[in-house]
């Protein structure tokens, strides 16, 4: 739902305007929060670990936000789901996480759903755009691994609030360059865009705190899982016989690798 409605503005309103203000409006939505709970209770404990994820998820949010106009969404979910596999290489080298097997395969049969689902449908009609993209995702990986470091001593809502605020600066000059008034359905378009993205990164971030960012790597790819159902549910699109098999492919390889995940927690 995110990433749709955020291609939506970035096609009208363009797409740095669309990233600073989608953020801003992160901002908003946890004003509330540190209001309730006080907000000395969201100062960070490492400023500068914060700001640096906010520059390089910046990066990474310029070039998807350069593609996505360009680009279907099913080329760009599929491009997408290359982050988890640099995640997990980055796990292994800088955060020195046990990559056992299990987390591979399950890793590689999500991403061999993947393909099946999305495999027909992909299409070189985004041309260089294409590889924008690719660009985007090890950046992406590199500030999901900052995100797993910051959790050893930040709270996930933190950290959500903060990127919010370091990503909304960051994008703020190159977002005055394509400045223009979006309209009330787009000023409500972009706040739907801060809650849905603050609960997600929430989630997230709430995730890396409990468990090896290796470990959930495998459930991303459920994804697609989700958009074939809210597309037949909202949009009465019927699930195609790839989409059919590749969803079982990736809900077999997610509940195999949570079970694996669960018997050895039990066992250590």
């Amino acid at each position: 739902m995110l990433n749709s409605i955020m291609r939506g503005l970035a096609i009208h309103i363009g797409p740095f305007l669309t990233q600073a203000l989608r953020y801003l409006m992160g901002v908003l939505v946890m004003l509330p929060l540190a209001w309730g709970a006080g907000f000395a209770s969201y100062r960070p404990r490492n400023i500068g670990g914060q700001f640096t994820r906010g520059a390089v998820h910046t990066a990474g949010l310029c070039l998807w936000f350069i593609a996505i106009p360009h680009i279907t969404l099913a080329d760009t979910t599929a491009i997408g789901f290359t982050t988890p596999l640099f995640i997990m290489m980055g796990a292994a080298l800088f955060l020195r996480e046990p990559m056992r097997w299990e987390r591979w395969v399950a890793s590689g049969l999500g991403f061999a759903g993947v393909l099946i689902v999305v495999g027909p449908k992909l299409s070189a009609s985004g041309g260089g755009y294409s590889l924008v993209m690719l660009a985007s995702s090890p950046i992406f990986a590199a500030s999901f691994l900052i995100t797993k470091a910051l959790t050893r001593y930040e709270r996930p809502e933190v950290i959500v609030a903060w990127q919010s605020i370091t990503v909304a600066l960051f994008s703020l000059p190159p977002a005055l360059t394509q400045w223009q008034m979006p309209s009330a359905v787009q000023w409500l378009l972009l706040l739907l865009c801060g809650v849905l993205g603050s609960a997600g990164h929430y989630c997230l971030s709430r995730s890396f705190s409990v468990a090896d960012i290796s470990a959930t790597q495998s459930v991303k790819f459920l994804d697609l899982v989700w958009a074939a159902l809210l597309g037949w549910l909202l949009f009465a699109d019927i699930p195609s016989q790839s989409t059919l098999i590749g969803g079982a492919v990736i809900c077999a390889s997610t509940l195999w690798i949570a079970r694996r995940e669960a018997r050895t927690a039990r066992t250590n």
